[in-house]
């Protein structure tokens, strides 16, 4: 398949799919559709088997997963009467109202664990983040990254080449196709061009000469099939840039540059250059010990070269832009909500860390996880949130057994839909949540990591619940699950559902559940 022929399809069923999407203020029906890697009832998870990130191409016509064994998986997407051209479904007006579904493409392995010797330290190969980029001579390209090296991959279609024309005839050959000596003697009768007199003495019993030899030799020729094969190649590697771990990393729309980020510094790379990289945001102090807060994660602007956004553990995102200065110290926007007089406690600061931001797909809206709620934010109101989405309040009386076994620190993504109307999440127990964030909305729909996505499903509330926040025009909603989930049973906080992602162009979303990829449709 070749991925801009994927890309054109892809755009012309977009139309098609957002017809057939629920209408604004319709909760939407979500289904299983696909699961790749699942595993049956007993079975152990191997530990570098754990998916680690997802993410859709800009088309929604590739999907990559990466894993703690440092290995890049893609799936492409299939398409309805694949075997059928393209002019004989519009010349039979066929309607396209199926739900993308992926099939498996390749797989290739991306980082291998290493070892600093100078700061005596070992380097995982787990994937904390991939980024597609933009394709280019019908190949796909795309950025991995473990905690300290960023490496960037073309991953193209060849054509299968094998030598034919051979001077041999191998196709009378027995057993495994190892030759065998028959005789050491030097007393050989060899004949012109390679013909042996006495059988018995040739060196490969197997292989059968003509009587009288070969009248000539021929040179063996380079045969290319029409098969193709999906071959990765490693363009580009950006190491030695970061003291702390690398948490996110983020294209620029201009096709040129992307970002990456670590607990202290954020450095801008030019993607044909490797040797250098422009420091952007640096927040060490000069003094470690005045340390506050740290980054968790940036992101850049889907539409504005200039504009990008990052995050912080003290709950506050800041907006900067690249055409003030050099080094982007002042923002020029910040995002935050102050806490309620007298709500402050042990655990205020860590549940307040955003472990993910994201933009909506046109720039105008920022979405934001912490550890209890997600929060969308309006770029052009920075007095406080639009809506507030709360995702396991019921866990609130349980921060204290949570930070016992540090499950309090887990970082776990959100994802919007393309048409902004919907956002998701994950939750303990392989759950996830997806909200509607329209004006007036009161969806929330709780669904489990399984092929009956809706076992778990919860009760909502008839209308959101108004709180102080309200009054720059936030809403929370969600907070309806007190406790346990619908079964009464209480969650394990072993399994957990950390990395989701939603398909650009339709009501779709791919999560990962251990080693397990689960796909659902709306």
């Amino acid at each position: 398949m070749n991925p801009d022929d994927g890309d054109d399809r892809s755009e012309a069923i977009c139309g098609a799919e957002a017809g057939s999407a629920s209408a604004p203020g319709e909760p939407l029906e979500w289904r299983f559709a696909q699961v790749f890697g699942e595993r049956a009832a007993g079975e152990d998870v191997q530990e570098v088997d754990i998916i680690s990130a997802i993410e859709f191409d800009r088309s929604g016509g590739h999907l990559a997963t990466g894993d703690r064994g440092g290995r890049v998986v893609l799936f492409e997407r299939t398409y309805a009467q694949d075997n059928a051209s393209r002019r004989e479904l519009e010349r039979q007006d066929a309607p396209i109202t199926r739900h993308p579904e992926f099939r498996y493409k390749t797989e290739f392995q991306s980082h291998e664990p290493e070892f600093d010797y100078l700061k005596s330290l070992e380097i995982e190969e787990k994937i904390n983040k991939i980024r597609w980029c933009q394709t280019s001579n019908n190949s796909l390209s795309l950025l991995s990254t473990n905690d300290k090296t960023i490496k960037y991959w073309k991953v193209q279609e060849k054509k299968v080449k094998h030598i034919a024309v051979m001077n041999l005839d191998n196709s009378r050959s027995v057993g495994n196709g190892t030759t065998s000596s028959a005789s050491t003697s030097s007393s050989r009768s060899l004949l012109p061009n390679g013909g042996c007199s006495d059988k018995s003495s040739c060196l490969n019993s197997d292989i059968l000469f003509p009587p009288g030899g070969f009248p000539s030799l021929r040179l063996p020729v380079v045969m290319t099939s029409q098969d193709v094969n999906p071959v990765a190649r490693c363009r580009c590697v950006y190491a030695h840039a970061h003291d702390y771990h690398i948490n996110s990393i983020s294209n620029n729309s201009d096709g040129e540059t992307f970002i990456s980020a670590d607990d202290l510094r954020i450095n801008l790379w030019n993607l044909e250059i490797n040797s250098q990289s422009f420091n952007i945001v640096d927040v060490k102090p000069a003094n470690m010990e005045d340390l506050t807060e740290v980054i968790t994660c940036a992101e850049f602007h889907p539409n504005h070269c200039n504009t990008l956004a990052y995050s912080s553990s003290k709950g506050s995102i800041r907006l900067i832009d690249l055409r003030q200065s050099a080094l982007c110290d002042n923002h020029s926007k910040i995002f935050e909500e102050h806490e309620a007089p007298g709500s402050r406690s042990f655990f205020t600061e860590i549940i307040a860390s955003i472990s993910d931001v994201k933009f909506s797909r046109d720039g105008r809206y920022i979405l934001s996880r912490d550890y209890m709620t997600l929060k969308l934010w309006d770029v052009n109101m920075d007095s406080g949130p639009v809506s507030t989405f709360q995702v396991h309040e019921h866990l609130r009386p349980k921060l204290c057994d949570l930070y016992e076994n540090d499950s309090i620190f887990d970082k776990f993504e959100c994802c919007l839909s393309g048409d902004g109307l919907h956002v998701a999440t994950g939750s303990y127990g392989n759950l996830f949540r997806v909200f509607g964030c329209t004006p007036g909305s009161t969806e929330v729909t709780t669904l489990e990591a399984s092929r009956n996505p809706m076992r778990r499903q919860i009760v909502n509330p008839t209308r959101p619940t108004r709180t102080l926040t309200s009054l720059a025009r936030g809403v929370r909603r969600g907070g309806e699950n007190q406790g346990v989930d619908a079964n009464g049973n209480s969650f394990d906080f072993s399994t957990k559902l950390l990395h989701l992602a939603w398909h650009p162009t339709s009501n779709s979303i791919a999560c990962a559940a251990a080693n397990s990829l689960y796909m659902y449709y709306a």
